[in-house]
C-alpha cells in the first residue's frame, strides 16, 4: 500500500533526525545507510524513495543538526540581559554535557573534518549554519558596531568548536581544563 504524502514526509523527517544523530555520533563515513535505515525502523531499500544519495541526506542532516543546536543556544540566552546572553551561549556550548553527547551536539564540532571534505551542498549547509551561529552570538555581543560584534562572534565560535572537539579527543583531566580555559577566556570578551 502506498503511503500518503504526510506519511512520506514524516518518514523522511525521521530518517533525517536519525541520520543527524548517527553522523554526529559515528561520523559520516562510518555510518552506513543500511544501519541508519534500520535505526529509523525502515528497510535499506526504502532509502532511495526519499533521497537521491547519501550526500543529499548528509546535507539535510547537517542542516537539521545545526538548526537544533541554534535553537538550544538561543533558549539558553533567553531572558538574559546585555552580554549575559553571550556568556550563557558560551557556557552551554563549551560544557562537559555537550562534549559527552555528540549525538545531540553541534555538527561542526562532531563532524568538522568530514564536512570540510564533503560535497558542495553539504559544505554550503555547514557554512550557513556557521553563519547563523555567528549571528546568534553577535547579536548578544556587547559590541555596538556590527563589524566588531561579528568579528568577536567568529573568534568565539571558532574557539568554542575547537574546544569541544579537542575535549572529545584528549583525556578527561585535560578535557575539563580545555573547556574551563576557553570558557574563562571567552567570558573576558
Amino acid at each position: 500500500m502506498r503511503k500518503s504524502r504526510v506519511e512520506a514526509a514524516d518518514t523522511r523527517r525521521r530518517i533525517v533526525e536519525v541520520a543527524a544523530r548517527e553522523f554526529r555520533t559515528n561520523g559520516i563515513q562510518a555510518t552506513g545507510l543500511a544501519d541508519l535505515m534500520s535505526e529509523a525502523g525502515l528497510s535499506h531499500g526504502g532509502f532511495y524513495r526519499h533521497f537521491e544519495s547519501k550526500d543529499q541526506l548528509v546535507a539535510e542532516a547537517c542542516e537539521a543538526g545545526l538548526n537544533e543546536i541554534i535553537g538550544r543556544l538561543e533558549a539558553a540566552a533567553d531572558g538574559c540581559e546585555g552580554n549575559d546572553g553571550f556568556k550563557a551561549i558560551v557556557d552551554a556550548y563549551v560544557s562537559a554535557s555537550h562534549r559527552d553527547a555528540p549525538a545531540d551536539g553541534c555538527p561542526l564540532a562532531a563532524m568538522g573534518s568530514e564536512l570540510a571534505r564533503a560535497d558542495e551542498q553539504t559544505r554550503a549547509a555547514a557554512s550557513r549554519g556557521f553563519a547563523d551561529l555567528v549571528s546568534v552570538l553577535a547579536k548578544r555581543s556587547g559590541r555596538r558596531r556590527h563589524e566588531a560584534a561579528r568579528a568577536e562572534a567568529v573568534f568565539a565560535l571558532s574557539a568554542m568548536i575547537g574546544a569541544v572537539t579537542m575535549a572529545r579527543i584528549v583525556g578527561d583531566d585535560d578535557a575539563a581544563a580545555i573547556l574551563q580555559d576557553v570558557r574563562h577566556h571567552l567570558s573576558t570578551l
